[in-house]
């Protein structure tokens, strides 16, 4: 994997907490899941409706990062948006878990 199309954990919460996100953070697990535990401000689109949903939810301009349990399904998900015509796509690669690891911000039950 070119690691160019990975997002760094702790990049990431660097832009979040000094107040530059200019970004989306899309979940693409189930939704039982999401609503489970997720990054603060995440949007849930399961991988299974990405790519029908991708086009009309998100901005073609902005940085898009893209996470799961398993790396392989945010691989999958950043191919996906990728052959829909988003350019700055990356995963954060360690979905969740690395992202708690770092004591970045979650919601949910």
């Amino acid at each position: 994997m070119n690691s160019s199309l990975l997002a760094d954990v702790h990049d990431l919460k660097s832009r979040l907490e000094w107040g530059q996100p200019a970004l989306t953070i899309i979940d693409v697990r189930d939704r039982s899941t999401y609503n489970h535990g997720h990054i603060t401000g995440a949007i849930s689109i399961p991988l299974s409706d990405l790519a029908s949903r991708a086009t009309s939810a998100l901005h073609k301009q902005r940085h898009i990062c893209v996470y799961s349990d398993y790396d392989t399904q945010a691989t999958q998900a950043v191919e996906i948006l990728k052959a829909q015509g988003f350019a700055d796509v990356s995963e954060i690669h360690g979905g969740l878990q690395a992202w708690k690891t770092i004591g970045g911000a979650t919601e949910g039950v």
